[in-house]
């Protein structure tokens, strides 16, 4: 299947494996530390890059995990040039977002500026564009925007912020994807 009906059909094994992994996967086997992954807010003039991944539809800042003794930078550089085209160099620290709940993890956010690259699309992200810092979407997902809102803040030191996963967080993700499903990707 194709267009909005076969984005509707992948609904339930996206979501399954979604909520496998983020109540049960996320949580058993050799994992003592919780999940570390990187962000990056990628500006140019006033805006903003943001990406959808093809599995959970919804804008968000591009990054990832790295491998076993990858360096958080060198991690986002390597992220966001597979998921972009871009290059990029990472210039500060934003902060850390220890998130509990669903899908426990720390998200260490940097400020990131281009270096080369073209844009374009990926397997993992199939929708990349820059974003107005005044028009950003409605299809945000929600907890990209104190990340956003610290790095465009740019403070003197990283934030530390605790913030928790819960139900109000997971029907927010479930009614910006099925949104983005529904109108072909098109929802902003």
């Amino acid at each position: 299947m194709t267009g909005t009906l076969g984005r509707l059909a992948r609904v339930l094994p996206d979501y399954a494996a979604h909520v496998w992994y983020g109540f049960v996967g996320s949580r058993v086997g050799a994992r003592r530390e919780p999940l570390q992954v990187v962000q990056g807010v990628v500006l140019s003039e006033e805006r903003v890059l943001l990406t959808v991944r093809c599995d959970l539809r919804g804008w968000e800042l591009p990054g990832g995990h790295g491998a076993r003794g990858e360096a958080p930078e060198a991690t986002l550089v390597r992220e966001v040039l597979e998921e972009t085209g871009l290059d990029v160099e990472v210039q500060d620290l934003v902060g850390e977002y220890h998130r509990t709940g669903f899908l426990p993890h720390v998200a260490r956010v940097y400020r990131c500026r281009v270096r080369g690259g073209a844009l374009r699309p990926s397997r993992e992200t199939p929708l990349v564009r820059w974003w107005d810092l005044d028009a950003l979407p409605d299809t945000l997902f929600p907890w990209f925007r104190g990340p956003l809102d610290d790095a465009l803040a740019e403070r003197p030191e990283p934030v530390k912020r605790s913030e928790h996963q819960g139900l109000g967080a997971i029907w927010a993700g479930l009614r910006i994807d099925l949104r983005m499903r529904a109108s072909g990707d098109r929802a902003g």
